[in-house]
């Protein structure tokens, strides 16, 4: 591996939005990263529901989605497998994108209880004072929602609600997937051009 190799886990739970993980999974091989990705069950079913992938064939799906970096620079993790190497604060990353938390995912990380491999990543890269960013998906918000995104906030984690802008006049459902995807990416410090710059 590349000494100077930027590595990232994704997360993508069972919230509404799918896409914008799938988005900035690319986004990442795109830029030559390395990818660990992690998809809960709920996450696969919204892959049918919303996006109509044919998951039958799960390592498929998976090629399609990213044709090519399946087998070079993108690592799929089942929830199950804590020998995964993003398990373990030894193991050097970037930093971790859950998108979208759904708010169940969100109650488990801001309260530490770390039950499958995505929590326990999310956990390592808080203790390991890493970059963990949640993109919650959710609406109306309850108070135990806004609660916990404090409560995660306190402790190190970077909130960016899944809410596009409009001042960028986004005229398709692609450019406001891209403004939140983009969000994120300048979060992470990775260049893009997927939205226009206020001012430019």
């Amino acid at each position: 591996m590349n000494q100077n190799e930027k590595i990232f886990t994704v997360a993508i739970t069972g919230a509404s939005g799918a896409i914008y993980g799938i988005r900035l999974t690319q986004e990442l091989l795109k830029n030559n990263y390395r990818v660990h990705l992690l998809i809960s069950e709920a996450g696969w079913q919204v892959f049918r529901e919303e996006l109509k992938l044919d998951t039958s064939d799960r390592q498929a799906c998976l090629e399609e989605l990213f044709p090519e970096s399946v087998e070079t620079s993108l690592e799929i993790h089942g929830l199950r497998d804590f020998k995964a190497p993003v398990a373990s604060g030894s193991y050097r990353t970037d930093g971790m994108v859950v998108i979208p938390c759904s708010m169940g995912t969100l109650s488990k990380i801001a309260n530490g209880n770390s039950g499958n491999l995505l929590e326990r990543a999310a956990d390592v890269v808080l203790k390991e004072k890493r970059k963990l960013i949640l993109v919650p998906r959710e609406t109306p918000l309850n108070g135990i929602h806004l609660e916990n995104m404090l409560k995660a906030e306190k402790n190190g984690s970077h909130i960016i609600p899944a809410m596009p802008g409009f001042y960028h006049l986004p005229e398709t459902k692609d450019d406001l997937i891209n403004f939140v995807v983009g969000k994120v990416l300048d979060a992470l410090n990775v260049h893009h051009s997927l939205f226009t710059r206020w001012g430019s």
